[in-house]
């Protein structure tokens, strides 16, 4: 992947020895902003297509494997050009593409508003997305909820959710999702093929049994820790994220912004603490030793 692909942020490095200060490298995620012009030479007409979540690199492949799965084009001589555009808002980032066809194609858009992830915001840059998840997210009220969880109970939940993950146990290839008591008691275990898919249940079984907001609840991720899945946490009223796997950048970022206690890499005892470390309840020794 390109240098751009990777950003370095201060984080909290815990183990058994204790905590100290450290650098962590984080896959880059950032919104994609699509767009189509298309019509005849005398008459141009620019469409925005979908806004799409990734790590930069390989945007135009990505732009145009996009167009054809979803039917728009046909092949890739139906192409002009593809070209990054300058947005003044991305702060200087190549987050919106531009697919040019060639004069006399039609593309095919029936279907071109199928669940595609847009906002009425500008997004093609970070702060465009988090600021619309604020337009419809009543979390707000919550993301001032300090409950804890202490170190040692952290430690012990990759083991329980793996304990629980049946169809994991079977397949080796699930995604799960998991909430816990402060106290670390398993409530609810989802899994699902697609990350997304296992919280989407997580949280419409919490929603059956009346429990949101989630404000007193632990979120366990049996992988990565992606901007949609804090995204969905938000609107649950979740403050404590952990993830089995790393966050992206952009992950950080939104859990900054509603003061959500996010952890990576937890597994084997370890655990990294990128938001809100205030909520990690350490203990003596693991304070006393920090570096």
């Amino acid at each position: 992947m390109p240098a751009g692909s990777i950003t370095h942020l201060p984080i909290t490095k815990v183990n058994t020895l204790g905590s100290k200060g450290a650098s962590d490298a984080l896959a880059i995620e950032e919104p994609l902003e699509i767009r189509l012009v298309h019509g005849s030479d005398t008459n141009r007409i620019a469409q925005n297509i979908s806004v799409t979540m990734r790590t930069p690199g390989n945007d135009a492949e990505l732009a145009i494997g996009f167009l054809f799965t979803e039917g728009i084009i046909k092949k890739q001589e139906d192409i002009r050009s593809v070209d990054h555009c300058f947005i003044a808002c991305a702060e200087n980032k190549e987050n919106v593409i531009e697919v040019s066809l060639r004069d006399g194609v039609t593309p095919n858009l029936n279907n071109s508003e199928r669940n595609f992830y847009t906002t009425s915001s500008c997004g093609v840059c970070g702060k465009g997305s988090i600021n619309a998840i604020h337009t419809v997210s009543e979390a707000n009220q919550y993301s001032q909820v300090d409950n804890f969880i202490n170190a040692a109970v952290l430690h012990q939940l990759p083991r329980i959710l793996i304990e629980h993950q049946q169809v994991f146990a079977d397949t080796g290839g699930l995604h799960a999702s998991a909430l816990f008591t402060p106290g670390g008691e398993l409530l609810l275990v989802r899994e699902d093929v697609g990350r997304h898919n296992a919280l989407d249940k997580l949280i419409g079984a919490a929603i059956n049994n009346n429990w949101l907001p989630l404000s007193q609840n632990i979120l366990l991720l049996s992988g990565r820790a992606s901007f949609e899945l804090v995204q969905k946490a938000v609107m649950a009223g979740i403050n404590i994220i952990a993830a089995v796997g790393a966050p992206s950048s952009l992950a950080v970022q939104l859990a900054e912004e509603f003061n959500i206690t996010l952890i990576g890499f937890l597994r084997n005892e370890r655990f990294n603490i990128y938001t809100a470390a205030h909520r990690i309840l350490l203990s003596e020794y693991e304070i006393t030793h920090q570096k």
